[in-house]
């Protein structure tokens, strides 16, 4: 019995469910084997260093965008890539703490970081957004893939799910937002010592709606002109029953895009596909 018990110990060491999904807490031979259960997916959840009002902290959506992905690799084996924060954030620089890097080097930095991912055998990388101002900035490098050949595929993940059957609303109109009860409930979830609700009154959150530009004009001064505190909504009925529930969905819907992404034949496919026939683009049917 003593010889069984040890001989299924050694096996499990050496494969399945003890590997470690973080990057960086991996040995070499470790994550090779990592790479095979993954099926060659890993995730790049992709935060942002910014002032969340007057009761959250400066990691709000690093710290957010991580437990979720944790969480979901719990369901669904990939492998985690170090805290990622390089991203769009220059609409906060006026407000302390925040670190907003350059464009080029924002773009730069997240092409040679998935090109490392993949050349270290991810042959999907998966972005996973944590951070609203990087929208645009994720699309548009996700389009940009498509200038020049690759034989790995980047994915994007974008912000998961805020609600559903059986998660709670707020508590009042208005009270969502960035560094709203929605947000700081979900750091409350597995971070409650980071987040200060009573705090929520010091500044406001409210739409000073200081533009007045007609629908389809847009400006990059437009968040100022609204919430120059960095703040929108109220977090003073910020609560970790609700922000439970609410990573919970997130969760899920990153661990069913896992999934998802890990069978995907046809991305690939027509991939390489693409660039096959944009080498000649004459001979492309008309």
């Amino acid at each position: 019995m003593r010889l069984i018990l040890i001989a299924a110990l050694a096996a499990a060491c050496s494969w399945g469910q003890t590997l470690s999904a973080n990057w960086e807490e991996l040995t070499g031979p470790d994550f090779v084997k990592a790479i095979q259960q993954a099926k060659g997916v890993c995730l790049l959840p992709f935060g942002i260093i910014e002032k969340h009002g007057p009761t959250g902290p400066m990691g709000t959506d690093l710290l957010n965008v991580r437990y979720a992905t944790f969480e979901a690799v719990k369901q669904e084996y990939a492998i985690v890539f170090p805290e990622y924060y390089f991203g769009q954030i220059f609409e906060a620089k006026h407000q302390p703490g925040t670190i907003a890097y350059s464009t080029h080097l924002q773009l730069e930095l997240l092409q040679e970081t998935t090109n490392e991912m993949a050349r270290n055998g991810c042959s999907k990388v998966v972005v996973i957004s944590g951070h609203g101002g990087n929208t645009n900035l994720i699309q548009f490098f996700a389009q940009t893939q498509l200038e020049t050949p690759k034989d790995w595929v980047l994915y994007a993940i974008m912000n998961g799910a805020q609600g559903g059957a059986g998660v709670p609303g707020p508590s009042k109109p208005g009270a969502d937002g960035h560094a709203g009860e929605a947000e700081m409930s979900n750091v409350m979830a597995h971070r409650p010592d980071l987040v200060h609700p009573e705090r929520a009154p010091q500044e406001s959150g409210a739409d000073l709606k200081r533009l007045d530009l007609p629908a389809g004009v847009y400006t990059g001064i437009w968040w100022y002109a609204s919430f120059p505190n960095h703040y929108q909504g109220d977090a003073a009925g910020a609560n970790a029953v609700r922000g439970a529930a609410l990573m919970q969905a997130r969760t899920n819907g990153i661990a069913n895009a896992i999934r998802a992404i890990k069978a995907d034949t046809a991305g690939p496919r027509l991939q390489k596909e693409f660039f096959e026939a944009s080498k000649h683009p004459i001979d492309t049917k008309q």
